[in-house]
């Protein structure tokens, strides 16, 4: 028997500290480590960025805890603060930015770009600052610059924290000094974007995106009338979040993204009847969130409407945010894959 529950009746709740202690990484990642990740051997960047993160890894444990050391007038450390992992999607970037936080002795956080940014909407600038300037290590996932205001932020954070002596390690699919272009006037921006890419060394991985190797095109989407059948054969026993998909990206509206984990928490799968184009640019953006937050927790997919790779218009996939676009169809053909063929995510 499956127990249904609707993701659209659900509004969480987070505290701040609830928050602080999100910061690590999700049960996908949760046991990864260097060993576990399989370069490609016909890509050698992938076998060097292993090595890379592992020596990395070892500098950060050497180092004594940074403390507050700008707030008390100790010395910017030498060199740059950090190391940053560029590549394509599906490549393993995530894979390896959560094995450095497991090889590293905390105190440590893991989070995405936008929990990051979320955090200092909770908490304020400085107290963000305050809270993980005594952390060894800060890792940044999907990092990415979609605003003028994401820039000035995270170029501020990233200096104060690196003054402080932490250490950061960051994942894009864009080298650090092209951070926004495509989305709005880079150029007015430059001196923060310089900083940002004064903090790291650039750790390039080639390779193409596991999660379509050999099966590019997502499954063909469930017929609606065959739908209800289908996830009580998929997944009996299981908890199973069940909605409209036009109601659920209205829903969305009304949960803040950072919430979006919460919003998941103890479903199993999740099943959308109707799937169709988003054709707003704000509604496909919070949508990617949440695509995230599934992949992250594995929760496969099972969907009636148009297939993952007609869920966002032309436009969208040839414009500024098109790698968002595209992690999210990646991600969700992966989860519609684990639905309806039992293929791991």
């Amino acid at each position: 028997m499956v127990h249904i529950e609707q993701l659209v009746s659900r509004t969480p709740a987070v505290s701040v500290d609830e928050l602080l202690q999100g910061f690590y990484p999700s049960p996908r990642f949760g046991s990864v480590s260097f060993g576990s990740y399989r370069p490609d051997p016909s890509q050698p960047s992938q076998a060097a960025a292993v090595r890379a993160l592992e020596d990395f890894a070892g500098s950060v444990n050497e180092k004594a805890p940074s403390g507050l050391r700008k707030l008390f007038g100790g010395k910017k450390p030498a060199g740059r603060a950090g190391i940053y992992l560029d590549g394509g999607f599906g490549v393993g970037k995530t894979h390896l930015l959560a094995s450095l936080w497991h090889a590293v002795e905390g105190p440590k956080a893991f989070g995405t770009f936008v929990e990051y940014t979320n955090l200092v909407g909770a908490l304020s600038f400085r107290k963000t600052v305050e809270a993980l300037s005594s952390y060894k290590l800060v890792c940044i996932d999907e990092f990415e610059l979609d605003d003028p205001g994401d820039t000035v932020l995270m170029s501020r954070l990233m200096r104060e924290l690196a003054d402080a002596g932490v250490k950061l390690a960051a994942t894009s699919n864009t080298l650090p000094g092209s951070l926004g272009e495509g989305r709005f006037a880079a150029v007015d921006f430059q001196r923060e974007i310089q900083v940002l890419s004064d903090q790291f060394d650039v750790v390039r991985i080639d390779g193409e995106d596991y999660r379509h190797r050999g099966l590019p095109v997502p499954p063909e989407p469930v017929p609606e009338k065959h739908l209800r059948e289908r996830m009580r054969a998929e997944f009996d026993g299981q908890v199973v979040a069940a909605d409209n998909f036009g109601s659920l990206i209205g829903h969305l509206a009304g949960v803040h993204p950072s919430r979006y984990r919460q919003l998941i928490d103890g479903i199993d799968a999740v099943v959308w009847h109707n799937v169709h184009t988003i054709t707003e640019q704000s509604v496909a953006l919070r949508f990617v969130v949440l695509a995230d937050r599934l992949y992250d927790k594995d929760v496969p997919i099972l969907a009636s409407g148009v297939p993952f790779d007609e869920l966002f218009t032309p436009e969208m996939m040839g414009g500024g945010y098109m790698k968002k676009y595209y992690r999210a169809v990646s991600r969700l053909t992966a989860l519609a894959r684990e639905g309806q063929e039992h293929v791991p995510a």
